[in-house]
């Protein structure tokens, strides 16, 4: 039998005949579930084994689920997420920042709500190159599962507090997903976040950033077929395959002697991470807009960080809202690093 430790074998066949499935002009089904059974009836019989034969069975299997397909699943709006993300944009309103801007950047970053948002700072965020800070992803789920792991670090790594602990934190991430309406790089990011929380608890099983990313990517396909058509989720996997397989590569260019930490060496794993995303990015982003951010390495440079510290600074802000003590200068600080964001985007976009 295949190898469990093989996940590539499993999981890019079974994408592509989820793929073939999608978007092929006539139907397979007859075709793949055929093909399916032939398949596997020889290899219990001993009549077939191999890497390749696998690899076409999962083809197989993929184009199947891809038949199996239904329209996608409406936005989730109901339930107590959907009660929670009402209160959650409704408390971003009431929030008295000086500048208006803000809370609507805020319910952008927070909630995914982008209603609000002047057309003019929606178009500086294109023209910026940084369009995927305003779309809720996996970036921003990100910034929230470290937040939810730093509140929940006090419960300690027992043998009985890890695992609750771990389970707390998948739970969190999860009703966030759903909160803001479980987008393709959203409930990647979640899938990632499981899988290693899970794996975590296994400290003889080594950890493989492609076997996530694998796992993830055969998981979230065999749920939801019709998700491979969506630019979001096309463009969320290869940002985070560039991560896994190029950055380490160019971050490993810094010189080993001397200084390994401090500003230096934070600006150069910054921009290796930056391109190793744009490289594996760019062909799709040009096939469908048929343009490409010359700014990048400047742009998230820039924006990457003050994203970072607008939603640490964000989620105490609304918290410490929600039983009416948030202090002023907390308040004046969110605002200030909200307007440092718009300010250097929109210079950066009449660069462009």
């Amino acid at each position: 039998m295949v190898e469990a430790r093989d996940p590539v074998l499993i999981s890019f066949p079974f994408a592509a005949g989820v793929a073939l499935a999608q978007f092929c002009p006539f139907p397979l089904f007859h075709y793949s579930l055929a093909l399916t059974a032939l398949l596997l009836l020889l290899m219990l019989g001993g009549r077939l084994s191999g890497r390749l034969w696998y690899a076409l069975l999962f083809a197989a299997l993929g184009a199947l689920c891809g038949e199996l397909r239904g329209d996608a699943p409406p936005a989730f709006s109901g339930g107590l997420a959907g009660r929670a993300l009402a209160h959650t944009d409704a408390l971003i309103r009431s929030i008295p920042f000086a500048h208006g801007s803000t809370n609507e950047l805020l319910r952008a970053l927070l909630t995914g709500q982008r209603d609000g948002l002047a057309r003019e700072t929606v178009d500086a965020f294109r023209a910026a190159g940084a369009s995927h800070i305003l779309a809720l992803s996996g970036l921003h789920l990100g910034i929230i599962y470290l937040i939810i792991g730093k509140l929940l670090t006090p419960m300690g790594n027992g043998r009985v507090s890890a695992p609750v602990r771990s389970g707390l934190i998948i739970a969190a991430c999860t009703f966030y997903t759903l909160m803001t309406g479980a987008s393709p790089s959203t409930v990647r990011a979640l899938l990632f976040i499981s899988l290693n929380e899970i794996l975590r608890h296994f400290p003889g099983r080594k950890k493989s950033p492609i076997a996530i990313w694998c796992c993830a990517l055969l998981i979230q396909l065999a749920a939801c077929p019709w998700v491979i058509s969506s630019l979001g989720f096309q463009l969320s996997y290869l940002a985070m395959l560039g991560i896994f397989l190029l950055f380490p590569k160019l971050d490993a260019w810094f010189p080993s002697e001397g200084r390994r930490k401090g500003p230096v060496k934070w600006m150069w794993s910054s921009m290796a991470l930056s391109i190793s995303c744009q490289i594996f990015t760019a062909p799709l982003v040009w096939l469908h807009f048929r343009t490409f951010p010359k700014h990048f390495l400047l742009t998230n440079l820039i924006a990457l960080p003050l994203t970072s510290f607008l939603m640490f600074g964000a989620v105490a802000c609304l918290a410490l809202s929600a039983f009416g003590i948030c202090p002023a200068w907390l308040v004046w600080t969110v605002d200030a690093l909200a307007g440092a964001l718009q300010y250097c985007l929109s210079i950066i976009a009449d660069l462009a």
